[in-house]
């Protein structure tokens, strides 16, 4: 019997996993692997690899030779090395489109309650300030421009919700034609556009050596005044060193859900800005999105050991 391996998972149990994978007749089996080290040593004879958060290098992959298959829990897979990958001819997938309402309702959460200060208001208030007046200009969203990096299934989702409140709508996707985005009623705009005009900024990009540190100081420094920067996406998208700095001169705000490494160190200098929210991690969180990950991650690897052909095939 073939062996499949759940090289580490945060879920309270996965008998779903278990019931698909062991009906489709393999042999699973878990472990809760935080090294490559740890892969190799679990892994052995897998023909298949089920990831979370685990690190698959180009030497696991070495390593397990028998392994034509892995599958990542979620959306993201910059934890598993894709050149590696295509150069050995295994085939990896992750679940895109699992948590899609959760992301763009949390992003579009955030960018609101930054845009009517909240928070900030929320604080002077109960430190016994009473003021009518937010601490900073605020305009009406009708004036507002809502600008996605990204135009892929959450960001198109998050765009949709921000339509009944008046915001004019732009995006910036080098991969996307603008008639599609025109279709949709979209502004296809030009990054440097997005990033000088736009009131609000939310990021739904890959995370890959192109687009890391895509926000950086220089980047950070042309935000027109009052910008406000949502990323619900990855962490490694923004130099959040650069980042606090910038929040410190004051003129813009953040919504974070992610973060170059997680959890959030403690020193980081984030903790200490006033206009910004961080959330650990929990956008893509409901009571449903946990189930339904679990099962589409394990159907797509089921797909992929029978018949070969999947639904959700990043290399």
């Amino acid at each position: 019997m073939q062996k499949v391996l759940i090289t580490d998972y945060g879920f309270n149990n996965v008998s779903q996993e278990r019931e698909i994978i062991t009906a489709a007749g393999f042999l699973l089996e878990t472990a809760q692997c935080k090294t490559a080290e740890d892969v190799l040593q679990y892994g052995a004879g897998a023909v298949a690899l089920l990831v979370q958060w685990a690190p698959v290098t180009a030497e696991v992959m070495d390593g397990l030779p028998q392994c034509r298959l892995i599958v990542r829990y979620g959306i993201g897979v910059d934890n598993i090395d894709l050149e590696a990958a295509k150069k050995r001819g295994i085939v990896v997938c992750n679940v895109p489109d699992y948590c899609i309402a959760e992301v763009a309702d949390h992003t579009v959460a955030l960018a609101l309650a930054l845009a009517r200060q909240l928070t900030t208001t929320h604080q002077r208030t109960i430190s016994g300030e009473w003021k009518i007046i937010p601490p900073q200009p605020a305009l009406p969203f009708y004036e507002m421009s809502f600008a996605t990096i990204g135009f892929g299934r959450i960001a198109r989702e998050v765009l949709k919700r921000v339509v009944a409140l008046g915001f004019k709508k732009m995006a910036f996707d080098p991969f996307v034609p603008a008639e599609m985005m025109l279709a949709q009623g979209v502004q296809h705009a030009g990054f440097d556009e997005v990033i000088e005009t736009a009131d609000i900024i939310s990021l739904h990009s890959p995370l890959t050596p192109q687009t890391h540190h895509l926000i950086n100081a220089t980047v950070l420094n042309r935000l027109k005044k009052g910008a406000i920067l949502v990323n619900t996406s990855r962490g490694g998208l923004i130099d959040t060193e650069a980042l606090a700095v910038r929040l410190q001169q004051g003129g813009m705000a953040a919504g974070l859900d992610v973060f170059e490494q997680e959890p959030l160190p403690a020193t980081h200098p984030l903790r200490n800005c006033d206009n910004v929210i961080l959330s650990s991690h929990t956008a893509w969180y409901s009571e449903r999105s946990v189930p339904t990950l679990q099962r589409m991650a394990a159907e797509e690897l089921v797909r992929g050991l029978i018949g070969g052909v999947v639904n959700n095939r990043v290399v």
